[in-house]
């Protein structure tokens, strides 16, 4: 056994202040994302909901209300899902993105005018897995509301996550103008400091057919 104060003590010292500056940056990591996440989407909430009373006649304003208080609760959905990773039990992964993705419908997407698809198979994940990839799906989805579709006509995005050959895939695909270079600006460093974190690879195609990025995380991280 290493005495405290011998170079082996030291050692064991460095590498537990290491590891202990690793959770500390992990964890600012994921705050960060929460925050910029939560931003970009009160933006465009209140976006929506400046177009949706701009537009509306006297007789429409109790319909606006009610989709605004609408995307409001799937808002508060959308946050409690991202940001509620103290259980450290598995989760269910099919249930928890299904419900992901009707919250990002309806706080983000439908008030946009843009369709949703999605698939999801079903397993468990370690929750910070699963939060993570939620953080990052959910950065991808918002990405391509608001940049992929700058005519607002038959905007779809599909969502898919599956297990392939070892690994979990996640995939978001829009049929949008085609972004160069998927991943830009302070949501990529986020987005690469998030599959770092989980030992996942980002994989961006774009092309007529609008943009592509896959999350691949090795099953077993």
């Amino acid at each position: 056994m290493s005495a405290i104060g011998s170079p082996n003590g030291s050692a064991v010292r460095s590498q537990f202040a290491a590891g202990r500056d690793d959770q500390s940056r992990d964890w600012e990591l994921v705050l960060r994302e929460s925050h910029h996440r939560m931003k970009n989407t009160l933006t465009m909430l209140g976006a929506s909901v400046r177009r949706d009373f701009t537009r509306a006649a006297t007789r429409d304003v109790s319909l606006a209300v009610d989709r605004f208080e609408r995307r409001i609760v799937a808002f508060g959905r959308l946050y409690q899902l991202l940001s509620d990773n103290d259980d450290p039990s598995p989760v269910s992964v099919a249930p928890f993105f299904e419900n992901l993705c009707g919250a990002l419908f309806e706080a983000v997407l439908e008030p946009a005018g843009i369709r949703c698809e999605a698939a999801i198979e079903d397993d468990t994940l370690p929750s910070s897995q699963c939060h993570r990839l939620a953080l990052m799906l959910t950065e991808l989805v918002t990405n391509a509301a608001k940049h992929a579709f700058p005519n607002k006509n038959g905007g779809l995005i599909r969502i898919d996550v599956a297990r392939r050959d070892g690994a979990w895939v996640c995939t978001v695909a829009d049929n949008g103008i085609g972004a160069v270079g998927p991943l830009r600006g302070t949501g990529s460093r986020i987005l690469e400091g998030l599959a770092h974190s989980i030992h996942a690879r980002l994989h961006g195609e774009a092309g007529q057919g609008g943009t592509r990025v896959s999350i691949v995380m090795p099953a077993a991280a």
